[in-house]
């Protein structure tokens, strides 16, 4: 493997891939891994992406597996790192954004951080510190019903400050505006005056791009994948990155497809519903059921089986918020999403025995279940179907293509113009 540029550590999986995308679209030839891989990859890569599953971990456990991440980049040699959150700063008040961001500045020796979620094409816009979801305040968005990360303030100086000991301040849009330099002398002040962080406004790809130029000497930036947009161009103006125009191409994939959804979002139940309407086949698993007992992969399967040569299909534990809470108070809040993510994984493992080689599947937390059940431990980064959300090979014992899908994101017709764009 040569040395990458830039390492990077996602809380999820899907978020893990949303950066990987964004860096492939500026020109960087970008894996991701899948944990801590456990010795050297050889693969001629610029960046590297180490997808974890420690959004919804307990603090601790969440810190040592981001800071044994880092070791592991720091081991490749990579120049710059940058820790990935949610575009909607899916966090509690213990965490684990504070405490994860916290220890990485401890182990890279270094005082501070910009701290910047905003994804602009996505809808989520930073402005005065606030977090906007399209229109709304994120306190205001469907986020405020999250079942394990509730937003209810959106006010990100102060939901930082509650996890971090380091003074939280804020560079607002009125900053930004004037451009990479101002922004650059507004992080210096910030240090000077005692900022371990600052949150930063940004509500443009523009205002992205800029951030990204003055944090060029950074040692860590944290953020969501928008932030990641004026990365490459540093390490262009640097001489240190190639052209990579072919950075996105991916091998063609030959057999059948199927839809994963294990998301109970607002944006994926529309997805779910727009499969639905347009008269495909879509097979639905009942938590309840599942934690009763009943064989629900094998009913799936069966019901896939005859299914998968007429075209695709949507095998899904997708809910309503109150169908959600019901069966949370029946089985409890974990317990719940995991025994829909279970079922899910062992149903992408029957239905690549059936000859299902390509997986449009939406859920962070379902994503990570069925990558980890297909054997997959990397991820090439291809083609962005909507954004945040690209094609990718998963690499392994028996390749798959693969189209992992935060919860939030993608256009109603998601599923359908993934298919259509499958490599």
């Amino acid at each position: 493997m040569n040395q990458p540029l830039l390492g990077c550590i996602a809380d999820d999986f899907t978020g893990g891939t949303d950066l990987a995308s964004m860096l492939v679209r500026g020109g960087m030839r970008t894996l991701q891994v899948i944990g801590v891989p456990e010795g050297p990859i050889d693969a001629d890569v610029d960046a590297v992406v180490i997808a974890l599953k420690s959004r919804t971990l307990p603090a601790a456990e969440a810190v040592e597996e981001s800071l044994a991440a880092l070791a592991w980049l720091k081991q490749a040699g990579c120049r710059q790192f940058f820790f990935k959150y949610c575009s909607t700063f899916d966090s509690t008040a213990e965490g684990n954004i504070g405490p994860v961001a916290d220890a990485l500045l401890n182990a890279l020796d270094s005082q501070f951080a910009l701290a910047c979620p905003a994804f602009p094409e996505n809808q989520r816009t930073l402005f005065n510190g606030y977090l906007f979801v399209g229109d709304v305040l994120l306190s205001e968005s469907g986020m405020r019903n999250h079942p394990l990360t509730p937003m209810t303030d959106a006010n990100l100086v102060r939901v930082l400050q509650q996890q971090t000991s380091r003074k939280v301040g804020l560079i607002p849009h009125s900053v930004v505006n004037q451009g990479a330099t101002a922004t650059r002398q507004a992080f210096a002040q910030a240090q000077a005056e005692g900022c371990g962080y600052t949150i930063v406004d940004a509500t443009s790809n523009l205002d992205l791009k800029v951030i990204g130029e003055a944090a060029a000497d950074h040692v860590l930036i944290t953020g969501g994948s928008g932030v990641a947009l004026g990365l490459p161009d540093n390490f262009k103006r640097a001489g240190l990155l190639p052209d990579a125009s072919s950075a996105a191409e991916l091998p063609h994939m030959e057999g059948l497809s199927a839809v994963l959804s294990g998301s109970c979002s607002i944006a994926t139940n529309g997805q779910v519903e727009q499969w639905q309407q347009s008269g495909r086949p879509s097979f639905a698993f009942d938590p309840l059921r599942l934690a009763d007992g009943h064989d629900q992969v094998a009913e799936a399967l069966d019901w896939a089986r005859p299914l998968l040569n007429q075209g695709p299909v949507l095998i899904y534990g997708s809910a309503k918020p109150e169908a959600v809470k019901a069966v949370q108070e029946r089985l409890g809040v974990t317990a719940a999403g995991e025994i829909v993510e279970r079922a899910l994984a062992q149903t992408a493992l029957g239905l690549r025995d059936l000859g299902v080689n390509t997986f449009v599947v939406a859920g962070g937390e379902t994503s990570g279940a069925v990558v980890k059940a297909l054997g997959v431990d990397a991820l090439r980064i291809g083609e962005t179907i909507d954004p945040g959300v690209p094609w990718t090979l998963g690499m392994g014992q028996h390749p798959v293509a693969l189209a992992l899908k935060s919860g939030n994101f993608g256009t109603r017709d998601f599923f359908s113009k993934a298919l259509e764009l499958a490599p």
